[in-house]
């Protein structure tokens, strides 16, 4: 038992702060190092913060080096990100001398939840799972916090479902008047 005792511990205190995060419906969550498991995803917020910009405008061809500009980063990092987008629909792109990308589809059919799948990386960190565990408790804890974080993801992805790039607009053009 002393063995796997530290790791034990560590287990049941990050299942303690999972659940209370669960259960109090808050956003933050604090790991056992005082490392929020939630990432900060800048490619998420890249690509939110374009689109939103696009929606102003759907109509619009944008380079990416005007997109990187504005959004303060570098055109290639905007292209992997735009190409992803486009390989989920949601944005389509122009060769050439005039070219440039646009919204796909109208910024009320694009859910928040599309654009964080198309980017195809998890903003809960549920870390590699590691070999099978000696310790039969600290087995039984990993699933359980596996289960727990895939539950989380699952309910980030429905709660990002229900917003879409236009209402984020909205909001903001309502905010801004």
């Amino acid at each position: 038992m002393t063995f796997c005792a530290p790791k034990l511990r560590s287990h049941i205190t990050q299942l303690t702060q999972l659940l209370d995060y669960c259960n109090s419906n808050c956003y933050v969550m604090w790991d056992v190092r005082g490392k929020a498991p939630m990432k900060r995803n800048s490619r998420l917020s890249l690509a939110l913060h374009t689109l939103g910009h696009m929606a102003g405008d759907p109509e619009r061809v944008q380079t990416s080096a005007d997109i990187a500009e504005h959004a303060g980063t570098n055109p290639v990092v905007v292209r992997r990100v735009l190409g992803k987008l486009r390989k989920a629909g949601l944005l389509t792109s122009e060769k050439g001398h005039a070219g440039g990308w646009r919204l796909a589809r109208a910024p009320g059919q694009i859910t928040l939840a599309d654009v964080y799948l198309a980017l195809d990386e998890s903003l809960v960190a549920t870390g590699e799972a590691e070999a099978i565990p000696a310790c039969s408790v600290e087995h039984i804890l990993q699933r359980k916090v596996a289960s727990v974080l895939k539950d989380v993801e699952q309910s980030l992805v429905e709660r990002l479902s229900a917003t879409t790039i236009a209402e984020v607009r909205e909001s903001n053009d309502m905010n801004a008047g």
